[in-house]
């Protein structure tokens, strides 16, 4: 855990699990840019290290970089045992997703290894960390929790294993980010369900190419590709939403997107 800046925030904790360097890079930015606090958590530390170096940098903000596997429960309660101990966690945002294979296969080629680790990230890492925060966000009666879907969340694909895993794990995510809204609204806490309908590229000039990848992170050429920087901002208004008109779901598409 990094410390990358010495001034205190006046806020909470803004969590975000599953940064990479496009959209949950550009969401820890924006929450610090806000004045957040923030945690990056992932998988590859040395990689969250340099994110938080940029962050801090940047935005004069306090940043913790924290190694987490959100498909193994002890990696996941450490995780947030360094994160509890900066203070109150207001925000948390489940942004995980598993690095899967683009090439079409059929269903009787998926490993059993390949589709449970899938779910365990998608699903079972997401209940494991709201767990982590919820004590906190009801004894205070404010928080907000944020779930990252997408089209698969909704829709089945047959022939991509992608689809298959992380399908499966994403409608399990929408029905948990729907069962903790129902139970938890009510007690002050926003849990809202993003569906990314599109591929998310880099940042609006930014020098790299997009490059056809994972569902959430990695992007594609092409017209309809997504801006991670105003996703970010939709997720830093579902945050700020008055409480008496929470949005529970949305989903977000580029205007450049075909409709099939």
């Amino acid at each position: 855990m990094r410390n990358m800046a010495s001034s205190a925030s006046s806020r909470g904790i803004a969590a975000i699990v599953g940064v990479g360097p496009k959209l949950g890079l550009s969401i820890a930015r924006k929450f610090a840019h806000e004045g957040y606090t923030v945690a990056i958590l992932a998988r590859d530390l040395g990689r969250l290290s340099r994110f938080a170096d940029e962050i801090a940098r940047e935005e004069k903000a306090q940043v913790f970089a924290i190694r987490i596997d959100c498909s193994d429960s002890r990696s996941v309660r450490e995780a947030f045992e360094g994160v509890l101990s900066l203070g109150f966690v207001e925000v948390l945002v489940y942004n995980a997703y598993q690095p899967v294979s683009w090439k079409p296969t059929c269903f009787q080629d998926l490993t059993i290894d390949s589709f449970q680790k899938s779910l365990a990230v998608s699903s079972l890492g997401a209940f494991l960390c709201a767990q982590q925060v919820l004590p906190g966000m009801v004894e205070r009666g404010k928080g907000t929790i944020l779930f990252t879907g997408c089209s698969a969340s909704l829709n089945g694909i047959a022939g991509y294993p992608e689809l298959y895993e992380t399908g499966c794990g994403k409608f399990a995510l929408r029905a948990l980010s729907q069962c903790l809204a129902r139970e938890f609204q009510p007690q002050g806490v926003h849990v809202a369900h993003v569906i990314i309908d599109g591929v998310v590229g880099p940042p609006r000039g930014a020098t790299m190419l997009p490059q056809r990848g994972s569902i959430g992170e990695q992007s594609s050429g092409g017209d309809g590709t997504m801006d991670p920087d105003a996703l970010a901002q939709t997720y830093w208004h579902l945050h700020v939403q008055d409480r008496n008109a929470w949005t529970q779901e949305m989903d977000l598409r580029s205007s450049s997107a075909r409709f099939f």
